[in-house]
């Protein structure tokens, strides 16, 4: 098997923590793997392998698009026979500009394209050019895939990617910073795709205690909303002991807006928590049964749900089981990695 080139763009945790699996999946085989990224990105993870530095932004620029497509084609010419597998939308475009027709190319799509008006359609057409250039689209979540299809992939199918194994957690330890229970737990980035607004309305109303994990660019404005509405939430900010944090939380909860293979919500399953989280995207793909479902930006019935498990340690510990349960049908690290091999011999014809 040839060189393989994965490229991505600005990533604070999944796709990175993806993308350096895969590596050392790939370089334990022998493949000589190159990871194409920002340099933020290149220095918030440990790749493993070699780098070089392109500087993909997170909108559609065509001067800043076009000079990181040069330096791509750069490194892609640099290794005869390499294949490139793309991660995100915006890294695919920049791929599909750099690459002539011959190479073999591979997209994994993140995240849906949102929004309405001008930015959704230029969202689109660009969603467009990335699946009709690809020899093989990858999508993390059914709905994703359909749009792919929709948008002119030739092949394409549901990528797997499984939460990065936690260690276990320390039930105390995590109990000192959540406090006296019963309390929800969710970790997530503090960022409009996540549900924020539904969590901490849902929380006024149900009255349970929330805390929240996590940094953003929303910080700011929920602590705000917090303090002045008297909401039972905590900001807990980034945290390195999510394990510990599970270990002790009643509940896990998310409200995110569109999810594809949620890593929260497969470590909460992993670690046996009761989990309430919005349908959004692909969540239910990953939770099948185990946790209680509430539509996107129902902040009442994410109250009921929050309210209802805290009150009813019996219902918590059935909730609790079915999340071990579920967790231990979920695809592996082997699975995901196998998976990329075959993609990659199909790409390379």
């Amino acid at each position: 098997m040839g060189p393989v080139v994965f490229v991505l763009g600005s990533s604070a945790g999944g796709v990175g923590r993806h993308v350096a699996a895969l590596c050392a999946g790939l370089r334990a085989d022998g493949t000589d793997v190159r990871v194409a990224a920002p340099a933020q990105t290149l220095r918030r993870f440990d790749f493993g392998v070699p780098t070089t530095a392109v500087e993909i932004g997170a909108s559609v620029d065509p001067v800043r698009d076009l000079r990181a497509a040069r330096a791509l084609r750069r490194a892609v010419r640099a290794l005869p026979g390499a294949l490139v597998h793309a991660h995100g939308v915006r890294a695919g475009f920049v791929a599909t500009l750099a690459l002539g027709s011959r190479t073999p190319f591979v997209v994994t799509l993140h995240n849906a394209v949102l929004g309405s008006g001008a930015r959704a359609r230029l969202g689109a057409a660009v969603l467009g050019v990335v699946c009709r250039r690809a020899d093989v689209v990858l999508a993390v979540s059914g709905d994703l895939l359909t749009r792919a299809r929709r948008s002119g992939a030739g092949v394409a199918d549901r990528a797997l990617v499984p939460a990065p194994p936690l260690p276990a957690g320390d039930a105390a330890r995590g109990r000192a910073v959540l406090g006296p229970g019963p309390v929800a737990l969710a970790v997530a980035r503090l960022a409009p795709q996540k549900g924020l607004g539904t969590l901490l309305e849902a929380a006024g109303r149900s009255g349970v205690p929330v805390a929240v994990a996590g940094d953003g660019p929303l910080r700011a404005q929920l602590a705000a909303t917090i303090r002045e509405r008297g909401l039972p939430v905590r900001l807990l900010g980034r945290r390195d002991d999510v394990a510990d944090l599970l270990a002790a939380a009643d509940v896990a909860v998310s409200a995110s807006v569109w999810e594809g293979q949620p890593v929260f919500v497969q470590e909460a399953l992993r670690a046996g928590v009761p989990l309430v989280a919005t349908d959004a995207g692909g969540t239910r793909e990953v939770t099948g049964e185990a946790a209680v479902l509430v539509p996107v930006g129902d902040a009442a019935g994410l109250a009921d749900a929050l309210r209802r498990l805290a009150a009813d340690p019996a219902e918590r510990a059935v909730r609790a089981q079915r999340s071990a349960q579920r967790a231990a049908e979920l695809p592996t690290g082997r699975a995901a990695l196998e998976q990329v091999r075959r993609v990659h011999r199909a790409a390379r014809g």
